[in-house]
């Protein structure tokens, strides 16, 4: 019975540490950004519905990110006046300063790599939305049939906000990064769940040499 027992114990820390390490981390696209003041707010609307106002500030980051709470930011501290500085004011048309970050190598689709992060001042309509700014400035631009962005630039060739297990993410981090200490061998947890089951059995084959 205590040999039946310990080894459902020892496959169920197997299958914990199988789950642990086929964990998602989250999904590949182009989140959108809001600048307020000095930090980045994540956008509350998508690009096709905003529509910023003459001298904002708005980015684009791509990466692979579970939801809006941990998703990178676009890198750079540029602002309006630096963005724009060589485009000037005209009547009946806004100013919109774009940061656009191509993200990472280790979160960019196998084959592809990032291009240098750009910064644009989109010229357009009183009404244009944000969506329409981008295009005047990074064509082209690439939407699957839910109006997801998926390209920048024509960056990345192809997917659209697909799914990344933990794995494959750390396959395209460069070893410098991806270094951990559960790098080197079994996860703390796994290995104190062996000792227990370990210390379990010692605990069992101790009673049963008692009761002989």
């Amino acid at each position: 019975m205590i040999r039946r027992a310990l080894l459902l114990l020892l496959a169920s820390l197997l299958l914990c540490a199988g789950a642990g390490q086929a964990q998602a981390a989250g999904y590949r696209y182009w989140s959108f950004w809001e600048r307020d003041g000095e930090h980045w707010v994540y956008a509350t609307q998508g690009p096709s519905l905003a529509r910023p106002s003459d001298g904002d500030v708005q980015g684009f980051r791509f990466a692979v990110s579970e939801d809006s709470a941990n998703a990178s930011r676009p890198r750079g501290e540029a602002g309006f006046a630096t963005i724009c500085a060589k485009t000037p004011a005209q009547d009946g048309r806004k100013r919109v300063a774009l940061v656009i970050d191509f993200g990472t190598a280790s979160d960019a689709p196998e084959g592809e790599a990032p291009p240098a992060g750009r910064t644009a001042c989109a010229l357009v309509s009183p009404d244009a939305t944000t969506a329409e700014a981008l295009a005047a400035v990074a064509k082209p631009l690439r939407y699957d049939t839910n109006a997801l962005l998926c390209a920048i630039a024509g960056y990345p060739e192809k997917g659209c906000g697909e799914q990344v297990s933990q794995r494959q993410h750390q396959r395209r981090t460069p070893a410098a990064e991806e270094k951990s200490p559960s790098d080197d061998g079994p996860s703390l947890g796994l290995v104190a769940g062996i000792a227990v089951v370990v210390v379990l059995g010692g605990a069992a084959v101790w009673q049963v040499r008692r009761r002989g």
